[in-house]
């Protein structure tokens, strides 16, 4: 799979994965024809709560499979592409005389809202547009399988778990790693505070963490939490040293330095930022980046 048809993979995903839901009956029950949009709307509505059991029935069953295969993390985390919120919300439904079904998905932070436009079906197939907040218009296809309607493609693209799989898996190790650059350049952040209150660097990392009695002191300046004044958070662990003067008279430097915890599923890449903010690292197989590993530049902005 080519880089390119990976990234409209995920956006696809994103995209068509953003949807809550709505009561209706439950598929399979005896004299009730659960319509393709009601079934939508349950399976919505239990990716908004994030609960397993009620999104499952609206799998196929090769997706069922494949969906109970996947780690904890995996699994919420489609859920959390549907309605693209990070956390747990409460859904409502709504039916307008527009006569789309309005979906909020509201974690209290923020709020997904989703339109499900009228159904087509075509013999044991069905679409049903959705339209997001933000404008992004796609459609779902469901189809019957066992007695009721299955999420069956995104877009164009066909709901294949299995398949998708090991994508999802790298594109959690591309976040985990993009969370240790961002903690790299907290880090620092924290420094630049701490040399500018006390007129040194922090001999430590700890130096810079929370104090037991919560006055800010060289020894505990409050400027970081304390996991990552430990050295070690989300995943990553770090390195912080002072570096000689480069000449005599001259002001010490520093040089800051992370790699994965645990190689191929903390994270892959390893990370090095000097004093000036210059980023390097690569594939180190888990050893610490250094000054001589190839400069990394900042991602462009679309």
């Amino acid at each position: 799979m080519t880089g390119q048809r990976s990234a409209r993979i995920a956006a696809l995903v994103l995209v068509a994965l953003a949807l809550p839901a709505a009561p209706a009956p439950q598929q399979g029950q005896p004299g009730s024809e659960v319509s393709p949009q009601a079934a939508l709307t349950s399976a919505l509505l239990a990716a908004c709560r994030q609960n397993e059991a009620l999104f499952l029935p609206y799998l196929t069953e090769a997706n069922r499979a494949a969906f109970g295969e996947l780690p904890p993390s995996q699994r919420t985390g489609l859920m959390r592409r549907l309605v693209r919120l990070e956390s747990p919300g409460r859904p409502q439904v709504d039916y307008p005389a527009s006569g789309q079904t309005r979906i909020t998905c509201d974690t209290g932070v923020a709020a997904a809202v989703l339109r499900l436009g009228p159904e087509r079906r075509a013999e044991n197939l069905a679409f049903i547009p959705l339209e997001t907040d933000d404008g992004q218009h796609t459609v779902i296809g469901m189809v019957r399988e066992g007695g009721g309607w299955r999420i069956l493609s995104l877009g164009v693209l066909l709901l294949d778990i299995s398949q998708l799989r090991e994508r999802w898996a790298e594109l959690e190790l591309e976040e985990k790693e993009r969370a240790a650059i961002l903690l790299l350049r907290r880090l620092r952040e924290a420094i630049a505070t701490y040399r500018a209150a006390f007129g040194r660097l922090p001999e430590s990392l700890a130096q810079l963490g929370p104090s037991a009695d919560g006055q800010i002191a060289p020894e505990a300046a409050q400027l970081i939490d304390a996991e990552l004044a430990a050295g070690e958070k989300d995943g990553y662990r770090f390195r912080y040293r002072i570096l000689p003067a480069a000449e005599a008279g001259g002001e010490p430097s520093y040089e800051l330095a992370c790699a994965p915890v645990q190689y191929g599923v903390t994270g892959r890449r390893s990370f090095y930022l000097d004093a000036a903010g210059t980023l390097r690292g690569g594939d180190k197989r888990g050893a610490i980046a250094t000054a001589t590993d190839p400069r990394i530049e900042p991602a462009a902005r679309p």
